[in-house]
């Protein structure tokens, strides 16, 4: 059984000027920015510029190869943007990168929508893009290390995690995570042309009025086992005001799973931290569906911008997986050294 999902709305804000919250059957078409009422934290309408400069929008893509696991992101958040893309190289566990950081309006183009528009960073001649055209993902790819044009496809009948939840006191945050889609098209990394049978792919939109300082943990897989393909989004921090962006795509089939909790330890130093996280729901949560996993860090794409005002703390960690999931079915589902992702983040933006 799936969790209650609302059915779609045309856009997130309603004709009062509020966002619609809750679990959604499939994407919105537009998050209709205009039409949002921003308040203050006395109930004074928001000014232009607040309501400009609060929000905040970011979108990833995971790549998952026989030989590599790349990470795409652009991250607009007013006040500056920030693009990234990282090659890890599973036989010798080295990773190679590439950054952009771009002032207001310069050098980037993001639109607030789920399901058409474009995303893209840098110049014609070394750029990451992201097009969305009905709801289906396509990369385009020109930089230093990797070229690349291909197509996001879900599995049949496969849908996306589409939910928002208040955030804050007068704020709100719509995400959107599709895990286990197949790629399609041209794929080359230092030349290279990589087959791309058996990829993988996930993607996250994620955008609103989140919190001034803001945190989350976060695990992503996409992976072929002898059961098939599996997709898992499992995230603390940001969407827990009532529902939860936790899901498991067992061949396509969606199924919502409890909140979990990330226990490892924080600690930076000059060599990676192998201790492994445990991500786990409540032993008492009163749900079918359950996690319990291991995560042990292989490497590591570490970031630390301070400028004064704004701060980011990123560690998105690639490794293995160990343990179970017990889906919304009832089904058992064992982890056994899966490679994935993981990320602990602050940000005060």
């Amino acid at each position: 059984m799936e969790a209650n999902t609302e059915r779609l709305p045309f856009c997130l804000i309603n004709s009062d000027g509020m966002p619609k919250f809750g679990q959604f059957d499939h994407p919105i078409e537009n998050l209709a920015l205009n039409q949002f009422r921003y308040f203050g934290s006395m109930d004074k309408p928001a000014g232009k510029l607040s309501k400009h400069f609060h929000y905040k929008q970011f979108q990833f893509v995971s790549i998952n190869t026989a030989q590599y696991i790349i990470g795409i992101a652009i991250a607009d958040i007013r006040y500056l943007a920030n693009g990234f893309i990282y090659i890890y190289d599973i036989a010798s566990n080295t990773i190679i990168e590439q950054s952009w950081l771009r002032p207001p309006g310069i050098g980037y183009s993001t639109c607030a929508s789920p399901s058409n528009g474009t995303a893209s960073i840098g110049t014609a001649a070394n750029n990451i893009g992201f097009i969305i055209q009905n709801g289906q993902w396509q990369l385009r790819l020109n930089t230093h290390h990797v070229q690349a044009d291909i197509c996001l496809t879900p599995l049949t009948n496969s849908l996306p995690l589409a939910m928002c939840s208040p955030t804050g006191y007068n704020g709100w945050t719509y995400t959107q995570k599709h895990n286990g889609l197949r790629v399609t098209g041209k794929l080359s990394v230092n030349q290279k042309t990589i087959n791309l049978n058996q990829a993988l792919a996930g993607y996250d939109f994620s955008a609103g009025y989140m919190r001034r300082e803001t945190s989350w943990r976060w695990a992503s897989i996409n992976t072929q086992t002898d059961i098939g393909i599996i997709g898992l989004n499992l995230a603390a921090g940001v969407n827990e005001t009532g529902d939860s962006e936790n899901v498991l795509w067992l061949n396509g089939k969606r199924h919502y799973l409890p909140t979990v909790q990330f226990d490892f330890k924080r600690q930076r130093s000059s060599t990676l931290n192998t201790q492994p996280w445990h991500i786990r729901s409540a032993a008492n949560s009163g749900q079918t569906a359950k996690v319990d996993l291991n995560f042990t860090p292989l490497n590591s794409r570490q970031e630390r911008l301070n400028l004064w005002l704004l701060k980011s703390n990123f560690r998105q960690y690639l490794g293995h997986y160990n343990g179970v999931i017990i889906d919304s079915d009832g089904n058992e589902i064992m982890f056994n050294n899966i490679l994935g992702l993981s990320e602990d983040h602050f940000a005060r933006w």
